[in-house]
């Protein structure tokens, strides 16, 4: 074998059997993942077609030349085709023995669906014959034929794919399928095909096979960056400068016969995760046949019956390659004339129950270790396993079934427009995205969609495996439907749906119902539970979690949270009977009348404190003290002089009577208004609020200490652990937190004297103000422990607003401006170094402070990751993130190890 070559002597394609190691980082970075895959088992001795690969360091150079191939691609290429050639005994282009090949594109990471592949190129009005004769199949000939134009016209040449399928559905006059259309039918589609393309005006179907290559090679290079594979990259966070490879691979056909055949196959089952050969097949069928949801496929399990001696040799194929990759795979198979061929194989996408399952029992097997079992499992999958599910105690109608392709469960209005799907999602609105079936075109509404429901396709079509790769509920060829496009509907079982309705869709019953289901929480398994003990048995980080209730704590408890990091008590205020309560004690005039309506806050204030610290049971609890501008508890300006004016007209038609009581209802009003107006400020997020409300109004603060204290002593003499900690919002200065820090502290010595009790506690601050971060010295020289409001810091360090910046922040990540939406993930350069140096600061002044993150960012993987490199303590998050959170934080660990060579 030739020594290995490097793309940077200008090097641009391999043959399958040139590479050396292709199961290499280097191998799956240069040849892609499909191509590297292809030469492993070339290596190993698989019944692989013969081929070559041109590299991504060529797609690189050809984006980079304007377009353009690299000088010396086309003579590589000639010479790699002509050593297939004389391993098959056929020439590319040869009139009496055609080659045909297949052009496939191969990314460093798996992206099933998102870019081109040609099959049957190397046909031409000449080559058709050859084939014809050389395979005695003239039908087969021509049914080849008419799919490589189709294909072509379609990718290569951008002809809408409709045209061509209104001209298949013609000619099947509705009840045909592909494999009964005659020669006679096959040729003239050919010409018909021909004539579309010719009247599009870009060019005619190119007749020379060379021509052919060339614009496909460079039409798999174009759609790296297409939209569908832009969109693709941007949700699943892949580089956009890696590239695809382009494997070029002789032809095998599934369509010759009822000996023939091609499908898709899992080494487990991808939505369960069960060990059991699973996948679909179609004999007498290409490819696109299977994935492209054309025609229903067949379970995996009857090909056992239909050509057992294939289904025996498959098994043992699959299983061979699980163990080679230590990995579940997803493999495409044809069989020619009863003979198998493995064209791919891969990593399979799978749901994140299936993902937790093949894990855990892969490490059982001993297939791989407990560290590799916790990065396979990404946060996206775990987070899948939290999502709801129809609850099965309610009788419902069923309007339509199809198959299980994703699980979970979730409603939205009927849309048959990916794009209609993105631009009402983007508006809020929860959509449900229905297709006759899904093609790669559909993906940006795919990824708005709350739900995909298809009329065709099977288990391994694009609607299914791009589904479950997002962890969205699908339902695939539910085949009763019958969807009309051009009238927004669809028909089922004697029922039409159309546009805007309600459905829902049941991913893992494959059930779909009229309206909004009702659903319940999932329950978490064994396998979930093991996993996430390995994950504990790693992490350094501990995850709380952020509740405001006491059913809150109660769902974070469940999910392993260590303590509540963040209970926000503004939440407690928002129920109708409170709110009048508070906006008593807002439009109070004087210091007398605040306090009783303070007084009538505080039962309810201790109330639900009694109910967190009794769920959390002796761990810690840190509860913020009053933090938002009180002008989001009054009523809007806006509706309250619409509600003027209606009741001046009602004045003019009211009884005396009714006139009084629409006079003192004007005075509140016009009372309440009027402290509105005193209230506005230009800038409330900046104004008058967290810390300094405290100061302006101590009265607040002691009212909210009281409750805390009060119900933490209760707690205790019932015999349950309290460790209540109060945080003070919007500190600036070490001033601002001595001044209410003395005040909890007095307030809280004072109820734990009244109650006869010895009780711990904290007092710390948020620090959610760069000044804070800046002075974290002096502040941590008083304060007991640091939590970090990323979600204000990050507004305040950038200058943004997180409820305006919507309009122009996914235009400053699709620019490369921001690399990602800095109040999903830290801004790591600007707010993650005042939260490093406040850490720094902090620690020196006071070695025993204790440190945590409070904000949204607690519960965002990367980020977590960026945490776990700073002497932090914990992350606190939603509680349905506490999973999530404690995967991150053990992944995190994993990688360090991993980088410092551990």
């Amino acid at each position: 074998m030739e020594s290995m070559k490097t793309a940077t002597n200008n090097v641009w394609s391999y043959l399958f059997e040139e590479f050396e190691q292709p199961k290499s980082e280097h191998g799956k970075m240069l040849l892609g993942g499909k191509g590297a895959a292809l030469s492993h088992m070339t290596e190993i001795g698989l019944p692989v077609p013969p081929g070559f690969i041109v590299t991504t360091e060529c797609c690189n150079a050809y984006h980079a030349n304007h377009n353009i191939f690299p000088q010396g691609l086309w003579e590589e290429v000639r010479d790699k085709l002509s050593i297939v050639e004389g391993k098959l005994g056929k020439t590319f282009g040869d009139a009496a023995n055609p080659l045909l090949v297949s052009v496939r594109s191969g990314s460093p990471f798996s992206m099933p669906g998102m870019m081109d592949t040609i099959l049957n190129l190397g046909l031409n009005d000449a080559t058709v014959s050859g084939l014809a004769a050389h395979t005695g199949n003239e039908r087969f000939a021509w049914d080849s034929y008419r799919r490589f134009i189709g294909l072509f016209g379609q990718i290569v040449l951008d002809v809408e794919h409709e045209r061509f399928e209104r001209v298949l559905d013609r000619f099947k006059h509705g009840v045909k399928t592909d494999a009964d259309l005659t020669v006679d039918e096959l040729k003239e589609i050919v010409v018909v095909f021909k004539r579309i393309i010719a009247a599009d005006g870009k060019q005619e179907f190119p007749e020379d096979v060379e021509e052919q290559l060339k614009m496909a090679i460079a039409a798999v290079f174009d759609s790296w960056m297409g939209r569908r594979a832009v969109d693709y990259r941007r949700v699943n966070k892949i580089p956009g400068d890696l590239g695809t490879a382009v494997n070029v691979q002789a032809m095998v056909f599934g369509n010759l016969g009822d000996t023939s055949g091609t499908g898709v196959c899992f080494t487990r089952n991808p939505s369960t995760g069960e060990k059991v050969l699973y996948g679909e097949y179609l004999l007498n069928a290409q490819g696109e046949d299977v994935v492209a949801g054309i025609r229903t496929p067949n379970p995996i399990s009857k090909l056992k019956k239909q050509m057992p001696d294939i289904y025996e040799e498959l098994s043992a194929i699959t299983d061979r390659l699980e163990k080679n990759y230590h990995e579940m795979q997803d493999i495409e198979f044809t069989i020619e004339r009863g003979r198998l061929f493995i064209l791919q194989t891969r990593g399979g996408k799978r749901t994140g129950a299936a993902a937790v399952k093949i894990a855990v029992a892969m490490v059982k097997e001993g297939l791989i270790d407990k560290e590799t079992a916790l990065r396979r499992i990404s946060p996206q999958q775990l987070d899948q396993l939290l999502h709801p599910m129809i609850d099965p105690s309610v009788n419902l109608v069923v309007l339509a079934k199809g198959l299980p392709a994703s699980p979970g469960a979730a409603h939205g209005k009927v849309i048959f427009s990916p794009d209609e799907a993105e631009e009402l999602a983007k508006q809020g609105e929860e959509v449900v995205l229905v297709r006759r079936e899904t093609s790669p075109d559909d993906f940006h509404g795919m990824v708005e969609a709350k739900a995909i429901l298809t009329e065709r396709g099977g288990m391994t079509s694009h609607a299914a495996v791009v589904a479950r790769g997002m962890g969205k509920p699908c339902v695939a060829g539910a085949t009763d439907l019958n969807i009309n496009y051009a009238h927004n509907e669809f028909t089922t079982n004697g029922e039409t749906v159309t546009k805007g309705e309600w459905i829902t869709v049941d991913g893992t019953t494959g059930r779909v119902f009229r309206g909004k289901a009702p659903t319940i929480q999932p329950q978490l398994d064994e396998n979930f539970e093991l996993l996430m003990s390995w994950a504990d048995a790693v992490r350094r980080l501990d995850v709380w979690a952020n509740a405001d209730t006491g059913h809150d704590s109660e769902v974070a408890l469940g999910y392993g949270a260590k303590g509540i990091g963040l209970c926000r008590t503004e939440h407690m205020f928002f129920n109708e009977e409170r709110l009048e309560v508070m906006r008593e004690m807002i439009l109070a005039t004087g210091l007398g009348e605040r306090q009783r309506a303070l007084a009538k806050l505080l039962p309810y204030q201790r109330r639900d404190f009694v109910e967190i610290f009794k769920a959390m049971n002796g761990l810690p609890v840190t509860i913020r003290l009053l933090d938002p501008p009180l002008h989001e508890f009054l009523p809007s300006k806006v509706e309250l002089m619409d509600e003027l004016t209606d009741m001046k007209f009602s004045a003019r038609r009211a009884s005396p009577k009714e006139m009084n009581y629409l006079l003192d209802d004007l005075s509140d009003k016009r009372r309440l208004l009027r402290r509105i107006d005193q209230l506005t400020e230009t800038n409330p997020m900046l104004g008058l609020r967290g810390c300094r409300l405290g100061i302006l109004s101590p009265e607040v603060t002691k009212m909210q200490v009281r409750a805390i204290f009060e119900a933490a002593c209760e707690v205790k003499g019932d015999g349950i652990e309290v460790v209540p900690e109060v945080m003070i919002p919007l500190v600036s200065t070490a001033e601002e937190f001595v001044n209410q820090a003395r005040i909890v502290r007095q307030v809280a010595d004072q109820v734990i004297n009244e109650n006869g009790q010895e009780l711990e506690y904290h007092v710390g601050t948020m620090i959610e103000l760069p000044r804070a971060a800046l002075v974290a010295d002096q502040i941590a020289a008083e304060a007991d422990f640091f939590s970090f409001g990323t979600n204000d810091l990050t507004q305040t360090t950038l200058g943004l607003s997180r409820d305006d910046s919507g309009r122009f922040l996914p235009h400053y990540v699709e620019q490369k401006i921001y690399p990602e939406d800095p109040f999903q993930t830290i801004d790591r350069e600007g707010v993650g170094f005042l939260v490093a140096l406040a850490v720094e600061k902090g620690r020196a002044a006071n070695p025993n402070l204790k440190i945590g993150v409070c904000g949204e960012h607690g519960g965002d993987p990367s980020s977590i990751e960026f945490f776990n490199t700073l002497d932090i303590d914990y992350v606190s998050c939603s509680p349905f993130r506490v999973p999530i959170a404690r995967l991150a934080a053990a992944r995190a660990m994993i990688s360090d190890a991993g980088e410092s060579g551990v």
